[in-house]
């Protein structure tokens, strides 16, 4: 009797530890599920690319950033050099892509803006050129002024290129370098045709087209750094030139971006005075539909709260 007893309680034993590992083992799954979870999302919020827009765009400094503008004691000259920000250049056809047109001017005011700009006497630079003024290697030419086109859309071969050419006016396109060749951009022909136009200098502007600011290190160095490199590799020119996707960076991308070799960066924040205090974080314009006497009114303010609206 007394061994049938222990033989139950053994077995019994032996059950309720089962039970316990069987609902300990389903409760470690449950918080790896659960993890997994969070470390999936955090993981695809570092590496997903943003969707710009003029409304998503960063419009003011890391608030660092601009209080250390504010206490340090600038010794560099300031220049007055307008930088103009595009996108797509084209007759947009599903007007219910409202991303796009958002971001859109046509071919025609496009021209008109380049014509201005030829006809009142702006003498049109690329960004490595500023990059030089900066450094005190080159002298500021009469009246600049910086065209800029960023993510490397198909209609910068198409639509934009042939304007360049008519006017001998330079640009400056920043390439998604993963992109290349995808169906809204262009292909490596079209790169290498606008490369051999001798107008346009290629700057980088990431792999993926993320955004830099609050992203992990190494993450941040991949993407400026191998940006630069597919493109130099691919193409056999020498990348000097950045663009933060959709404006959003912060001291770690800024250092990142010095760090990797490149001599400038353009920013989203609007405004036209540029010295080597911002380098890294030029100021830029978008002009919208302004062209004639209204876009050189706009190039002429001294200050600027925000872009107003682009379809002035």
């Amino acid at each position: 009797m007394k061994k049938r007893a222990k033989r139950v309680k053994g077995v019994s034993k032996m059950l309720t530890t089962s039970v316990t590992n069987y609902f300990f083992g389903i409760l470690i799954l449950i918080v790896i599920f659960i993890i997994s979870g969070f470390v999936y999302k955090f993981i695809a919020f570092q590496l997903k690319p943003i969707t710009e827009t003029p409304k998503t765009e960063v419009t003011k400094l890391p608030r660092n950033i601009e209080t250390q503008l504010r206490n340090q004691e600038s010794t560099s000259l300031k220049f007055k050099i307008p930088i103009l920000m595009y996108h797509y250049v084209e007759y947009v056809q599903d007007k219910k892509d409202t991303i796009r047109e958002s971001l859109n001017i046509n071919p025609n005011t496009f021209e008109q803006q380049v014509k201005t700009l030829s006809d009142a006497g702006y003498t049109f630079m690329t960004a490595k050129e500023l990059g030089k003024v900066l450094d005190g290697k080159m002298e500021l030419p009469k009246k600049p002024v910086l065209l800029t086109f960023d993510d490397g859309h198909w209609d910068l071969d198409t639509n934009v290129l042939p304007i360049l050419k008519k006017y001998n006016a330079k640009a400056t396109a920043y390439i998604i370098s993963g992109f290349i060749g995808g169906s809204d951009f262009l292909t490596s022909q079209q790169l290498e045709d606008v490369i051999s136009s001798g107008l346009v200098e290629i700057g980088a502007h990431t792999v993926h087209h993320i955004s830099l600011r609050g992203k992990f290190l190494p993450i941040v160095q991949y993407e400026v750094g191998q940006s630069k490199s597919n493109l130099e590799n691919k193409y056999n020119v020498a990348i000097v030139s950045f663009a933060y996707p959709g404006g959003a960076f912060d001291a770690q991308a800024m250092r990142v971006v010095k760090d990797s070799g490149f001599s400038t960066a353009v920013s989203t924040v609007p405004g036209t005075s540029q010295a080597k205090e911002n380098r890294f974080f030029l100021f830029r314009l978008r002009p919208g539909y302004r062209t004639g006497e209204s876009l050189l009114e706009y190039l002429n303010q001294t200050s600027f709260s925000n872009y107003g609206s682009i379809k002035n």
